[in-house]
């Protein structure tokens, strides 16, 4: 098992990254081999978040050449997360019927994503 900073490399900012981040999408560079259930629980328990959906993909690296010489980048994965940005209360019933409300102690963004310095 993974520990979640080892799945979560880096945000991802870019233009688009950023005007997502208003709609609760939230862009990641993550372990090539990380699954979508293991993004998942990584960003929920870095961020103390609520994940809705959870989009991948990936990408070859690039050829490059210096010289003569040629080489080919990393292959990396993206992944966009999507957040609950209105948490709902909890509600249940107790012993002897009572309804009892429980307030979710989720956060509705990321302040540590690397765009909002």
């Amino acid at each position: 098992m993974k520990m979640p900073e080892e799945i979560i490399l880096k945000p991802y900012v870019t233009e688009k990254s950023t005007m997502d981040m208003q709609e609760g999408k939230y862009t990641f560079k993550v372990d090539p081999k990380a699954t979508k259930t293991e993004i998942r629980k990584a960003i929920e328990k870095l961020f103390q978040v609520k994940v809705l959906k959870v989009n991948t993909m990936k990408y070859e690296g690039k050829e490059k050449r210096m010289g003569v010489h040629v080489g080919r980048r990393v292959n990396w994965k993206k992944a966009i997360v999507k957040i609950d940005l209105s948490p709902q209360n909890a509600s249940f019933l107790t012993e002897g019927g009572k309804a009892s409300t429980q307030a979710k102690k989720y956060k509705t963004s990321i302040d540590e994503f690397g765009a909002m310095q």
